[in-house]
């Protein structure tokens, strides 16, 4: 079976959205355990990550902004790794705000469809003082989402929207706070 990538796929949107990249991906292998920093992480739908904790029917997943960690970090003069938010997909060069509804594309096969926002827990503050509440606004926590296909998803995958006729209902409005 011959394998497009995602940005020769014409499902992808990229006239409108540029394409990101996986900068890493991290598993929560247990609550409140430190987040195991993997090359690759294998995705099933409706199910989420392989070997991570949090597997619950919407949120599957969490994502953050490569650029909005270091605009928020560098703010309150920190030196904090992405890894201290501690979800599972850091991306660069694709915005996730009010994006409730989209569907995502990583790689060749995997669909993500974002369900929501992800509030930061009280945790962040740990990590840096004043993070929580400087991620609180504006979907600076990220989102979750819920796995639509099956796949792998390496470090240095493709990301891109999917155009609008491919988008899925929306589940209802919830936001999830990481833990």
């Amino acid at each position: 079976m011959l394998l497009r990538k995602s940005s020769e796929d014409p499902r992808v949107d990229t006239s409108t959205s540029p394409q990101g990249r996986v900068e890493a991906i991290w598993i929560k292998r247990a609550h409140r355990a430190p987040m195991d920093a993997v090359a690759e992480a294998h995705m099933t739908a409706g199910g989420g990550i392989t070997g991570n904790v949090d597997q619950s029917r919407r949120r599957q997943i969490t994502l953050m902004e490569r650029e909005v960690w270091d605009r928020l970090v560098r703010q309150l003069g920190g030196t904090t790794p992405p890894s201290a938010r501690r979800a599972n997909l850091l991306v660069r060069g694709v915005a996730l705000a009010n994006t409730r509804g989209r569907v995502l594309r990583i790689g060749a096969d995997v669909r993500l469809l974002i369900a929501g926002e992800t509030k930061p827990c009280e945790r962040l503050d740990e990590a840096l003082a004043g993070l929580r509440e400087a991620m609180y606004p504006d979907w600076g926590g990220g989102a979750f989402a819920q796995v639509l296909s099956d796949g792998v998803v390496y470090i240095g995958d493709a990301v891109a929207w999917e155009e609008a006729s491919r988008l899925v209902k929306a589940p209802p409005r919830e936001s999830a706070r990481e833990s």
